[in-house]
C-alpha cells in the first residue's frame, strides 16, 4: 500500500549508497545499534546493510563496581571468527576501508545489569578514573571512534550532577573532534528532569532520545510505543522539553524502533490486555505485520499497528511512520535519526532504515 510513495521519495540509489567509497559526509545522522548477541542469529556486520549508515553504536559495554568498562561477551566481541577477523568489534572497524565515512562506536550500558553500577562508580573519584582509562584503552585498541553512555538512567538530581561530570571527564580523555562522545537517554520527563541537560550537552556530540516503549507490558492498557503525536507522551513532546532545557537542536536524535509490542486480547490502543505475544512481548519489525494480521497507519498519530491472532495489537513503526519522523528532524532541525536495531529491519521498499536516509537526505 505505501510502494508508490516510496519509489517516488527514493532519493538514493542502494546500490550507489553500498558501494566502496561512495559514501560521503552526511548531512544528519542515520545511525543504528548493533547488539552483539545477534551475531548467534547469523547476522555480523557484512550481513548488514551500511551504505545507509552514518554510526554504529556496538552495543553493549558493561562497568564493573570499580569502574572498569568491559566487554559483556569476550568470545563474540573480541574472539569468535567473524568476516575473517577475531570478533565483531574487529569485524566492523573493517568495514570502515568500505564505508569510510562511518564511525562505530562502544556504547557503554543498557538496560538491567549493563547500568546496575552506574551511580556507584560516577560518584566515586576513584572509580571514574579508573573508567576513564578503561574507556580510552578500548578505544584505542580496537580503533573505536568514540563512547556512547548508555546509562539508563539517573534516579535523581544528584545522580544526575555526577552523570553530567563523568561526561565532562570522559570528554577530557576523548576530546573533539576526533572522537564521538554520545549518551541515550529515556524520551519521559520523569528521567529527564534529574539531569541538566544544557550543562550535559556541552560534553556531547549527540543525545540519543529513545522515543520508544512509551507502552509495554508495564502498563495497565495498551497504547502506541513510538508515536509522534499524542499524549501522555511522544517524540514530540520528548523533542520539545529538550529543547526547553537549552540543547542544541542539531545534538538531538530522535530514536525509532525496529521491533514491534505486542499487547493480546486487544485491537487498538486504550484497552486493557490478557498478556502479550512474540519472545518477550516482541517482535522484530522484519516479521511484521504477523500471518493474518491486518495493518493500520494513523497518520494523526505518527502511529502504526497490525492486529492479528498470534500477536494482537502490536504497535511499531512502518516505512510512513519513519518518513514522518525523518520530515519532523529536517523541518525541527534536529541532527538525524537513530535505530534500535539494525538487524530488525526488512529489505526493500519495507526498510525503516533506508527510508529515513533517504527522507533524511531529499533534495
Amino acid at each position: 500500500m505505501f510502494s508508490g510513495m516510496f519509489r517516488r521519495r527514493q532519493a538514493v540509489d542502494p546500490a550507489a549508497a553500498e558501494s566502496p567509497g561512495s559514501y560521503e559526509v552526511p548531512l544528519y545522522t542515520n545511525a543504528a545499534y548493533y547488539p552483539n548477541w545477534r551475531v548467534y542469529k547469523k547476522q555480523p556486520p557484512s550481513s548488514l546493510r551500511l551504505g545507509f549508515i552514518s554510526h554504529v553504536f556496538y552495543a553493549f559495554a558493561w562497568v564493573k563496581d570499580d569502574g572498569t568498562i568491559y566487554l559483556s561477551d569476550e568470545w563474540a566481541d573480541t574472539q569468535m571468527p567473524v568476516d575473517g577477523t577475531e570478533g565483531c568489534l574487529r569485524a566492523f572497524v573493517q568495514l570502515k576501508q568500505q564505508y569510510s565515512k562511518m564511525r562505530v562506536i562502544l556504547s557503554v550500558g543498557g538496560g538491567g545489569k549493563g547500568s546496575e553500577n552506574f551511580a556507584a562508580v560516577a560518584h566515586n573519584r576513584s572509580c571514574v578514573e579508573t573508567f576513564l582509562r578503561s574507556a580510552r584503552a578500548l578505544v584505542d585498541e580496537f580503533g573505536l571512534d568514540g563512547i556512547d553512555v548508555d546509562w539508563e538512567h539517573p534516579a535523581d538530581p544528584k545522580q544526575g550532577k555526577d552523570y553530567v561530570r563523568l561526561l565532562s571527564k570522559l570528554r577530557e580523555v576523548l576530546p573533539a573532534p576526533r572522537y564521538v562522545l554520545t549518551s541515550c537517554l529515556p524520551a519521559g520527563q520523569w528521567a529527564l528532569r534529574n539531569i541538566d541537560l544544557a550543562a550535559a550537552q556541552i560534553y556531547l556530540d549527540m543525545i540519543n532520545l529513545m522515543a520508544y516503549d512509551f507502552s509495554g507490558p508495564w502498563e495497565a492498557e495498551t497504547g502506541h510505543q513510538a508515536q509522534l503525536y499524542g499524549s501522555p507522551i511522544s517524540g514530540y513532546s520528548a523533542v520539545d522539553y529538550v529543547l526547553s532545557q537549552g540543547v542544541p537542536s542539531r545534538k538531538i536524535i530522535l530514536g525509532v524502533p525496529v521491533y514491534g509490542r505486542s499487547f493480546l486480547g486487544s485491537n487498538g490502543p486504550g484497552q486493557r490486555y490478557t498478556g502479550n505475544g512474540g519472545e518477550d512481548g516482541v517482535f522484530d519489525y522484519r516479521d511484521l505485520p504477523r500471518p493474518e494480521a491486518q495493518e493500520y497507519y494513523d497518520k494523526e498519530a505518527g502511529a502504526a499497528s497490525c492486529v492479528g491472532p498470534d500477536g494482537g495489537f502490536v504497535t511499531y513503526d512502518i516505512p510512513a511512520t519513519v518518513q514522518q519522523k525523518a520530515e519532523f528532524v529536517t523541518s525541527s532541525k534536529l541532527g538525524g535519526l537513530f535505530y534500535w536495531h539494525i538487524c530488525s529491519d526488512a529489505r526493500g521498499p519495507r526498510s525503516l532504515i533506508e527510508t529515513g536516509y533517504n527522507t533524511l537526505h531529499e533534495m
